[in-house]
């Protein structure tokens, strides 16, 4: 099984198994230690390869607050690896950019085969591991 993870308040996971995506979930990031059991590779969506983050807005309170967000993912980043490693899990993070722009329901229900519901987390998650999907 090929994990996608999407971290955040709200983290998306996408479960591949096969070559086909079988499973989205929304979680909390305490819960992606017990999710990731049984993987053979977790792929997540790496902040930390960002070099810049950009921000459009005027307002020195809100430049900072979307710092802390971003510290607070890139925390969730390390979590990912040392769950992963602890696990023995093969684990590695992909930019932001990597992942590819992000897709609505229909544009990832077409690329993907995906007939379900699913939230900008989850297929956040999904088109991270997209491209590892046929190493499970």
């Amino acid at each position: 099984m090929i994990i996608g993870i999407d971290p955040g308040a709200n983290t998306g996971l996408a479960f591949y198994e096969g070559g086909k995506l079988v499973d989205l979930v929304t979680i909390s990031p305490c819960l992606i230690g017990e999710c990731v059991s049984g993987a053979k590779r977790v792929v997540f969506e790496d902040s930390r390869l960002t070099s810049h983050v950009f921000t459009t807005t005027a307002s020195r309170a809100a430049a900072l607050k979307m710092a802390r967000n971003v510290g607070e993912i890139d925390a969730w980043c390390k979590l990912i690896v040392s769950v992963c490693a602890v696990k023995g899990i093969d684990a590695h993070g992909i930019s932001p950019k990597a992942k590819g722009a992000k897709l609505d329901a229909a544009k990832f229900a077409a690329l993907t085969g995906w007939q379900g519901k699913s939230n900008q987390h989850e297929r956040d998650a999904a088109m991270v591991a997209y491209q590892y999907r046929a190493a499970a």
